[in-house]
């Protein structure tokens, strides 16, 4: 694989650490103070976003996510790395290029499954970023690291389908812009077993959907956007919301999940750089025993080895995205699950050292360290927990000796 980025992408790097540098680190604050100064954290946007969504818009720098497409980016996953790295640096950045999970997940499904009038009225307004939506996959009641374990049942009844279950985690419902969830259920329970689920499309305002709570990680409940537990009591769509087909869910589920693990993976890079430049720039501040930090064996340790695990990730991640983009992302499925497995916990570890490094300030909201902890730890879950991915490596690793084993 080429290692150099093309101009394209160095233009595009150019002008997103500008933007970065120009409003995006300046702004997190006044982010922070207008979210904090509202009545109902979970009723109204920080006007800030909206300011800097239209900035974005006017410097080129909108949907850069979405590869082999004429209503996105049009970039490969391999030159999307090295932005979504950028964008990564900072916790209200991805949305404000429109590039933030569950939405380009969502936008993925419905570019390459939707309909033609699913597009128009879902896709079109996503891409544009007028409304938000989520993805209801996750279930209290199942081990849903394994979709196969998904109870939600989707009944076909004449021209509609009815819709009843229980999901968590439904990231971005409490955003009072989502109109739209992407739903995950058994449509067919005496089907083949990757047949029997469906994705279907639930507006968020249909009778019987219910919001029960928005759930906290670590503490922090992520408003506006929020992380939901969502009831759905008999809810009653068109067939016409099918995604794809009947007996789809399963195939769509990896489709999607494939890129949206990388984008993690290449957004924690950004976030462990970032953590790095503030832990080298702290311990050349701080004196102890009559010495900086930064003169201390130890610590220059941590920085050797940050140096390090930073660099073997963001190398593992450009190799996934180069065999997506050359092979297609059923062949680079031991790639995908290697880097899901090793980003996040790289992240944790350099996250980690730079809170040891800023003592007890590092574990306060002053600093983004705790919430980027908070958020690494959560991606060793999200999207399939390490175990999963290394069951599954560990497979396809012993498939090439058990075939070389049968041709010797």
């Amino acid at each position: 694989m080429e290692f150099s980025y093309s101009d394209k992408v160095l233009n595009l790097q150019t002008k997103l650490h500008q933007f970065m540098e120009e409003f995006i680190y300046p702004n997190e604050q006044v982010y922070k103070e207008q979210l904090k100064s509202q009545a109902n954290r979970w009723s109204r946007i920080p006007p800030i976003l909206e300011e800097l969504k239209e900035r974005a818009k006017e410097r080129g720098l909108w949907n850069l996510f979405l590869p082999n497409s004429d209503v996105g980016g049009g970039l490969t996953n391999l030159e999307y790395a090295p932005l979504c790295e950028i964008m990564g640096r900072s916790s209200i950045a991805p949305e404000v290029f429109n590039c933030s999970a569950p939405d380009t997940g969502n936008m993925e499904v419905l570019e390459r499954y939707g309909s033609p009038a699913q597009k128009e009225e879902w896709l079109q307004p996503l891409l544009e970023g007028k409304i938000r939506s989520c993805f209801s996959m996750t279930e209290p009641d199942a081990a849903s690291s394994d979709a196969t374990n998904i109870g939600t049942s989707i009944k076909k009844e004449g021209n509609e389908y009815v819709i009843n279950g229980r999901k968590w985690w439904s990231s971005g419902a409490g955003d009072p812009r989502c109109q739209i969830a992407i739903v995950m259920g058994k449509s067919n329970p005496t089907a083949r077993k990757h047949e029997q689920q469906s994705m279907i499309l639930v507006p968020l305002n249909t009778e019987g959907v219910k919001v029960e709570r928005l759930l906290p990680v670590f503490g922090y409940d992520d408003a506006p956007h929020g992380h939901a537990e969502i009831t759905y009591d008999n809810v009653r769509v068109p067939e016409a919301n099918m995604i794809w087909g009947e007996g789809k869910g399963f195939a769509i589920a990896q489709g999607r999940l494939g890129p949206g693990r990388i984008h993690h993976c290449m957004r924690l890079i950004g976030l462990a750089e970032r953590s790095l430049e503030q832990l080298c720039k702290r311990i050349q501040e701080r004196e102890t025993f009559g010495k900086k930090l930064a003169e201390q064996g130890v610590i220059q340790e941590w920085v050797a080895n940050s140096r390090i695990e930073i660099e073997q990730s963001r190398l593992l991640t450009l190799k996934a995205a180069y065999m997506m983009d050359t092979v297609g992302n059923k062949d680079a499925k031991a790639e995908i699950a290697m880097i899901k497995v090793v980003a996040p916990n790289m992240a944790l570890q350099v996250i980690d050292r730079a809170i040891q490094a800023f003592g007890a300030a590092g574990v306060s909201d002053d600093f983004h360290l705790a919430a980027g902890w908070a958020n690494a730890r959560t991606l060793r879950l999200a999207d399939g927990p390490d175990e999963v991915h290394r069951r599954q490596i560990a497979k396809l690793e012993m498939r090439k000796y058990k075939q070389k084993v049968e041709l010797s």
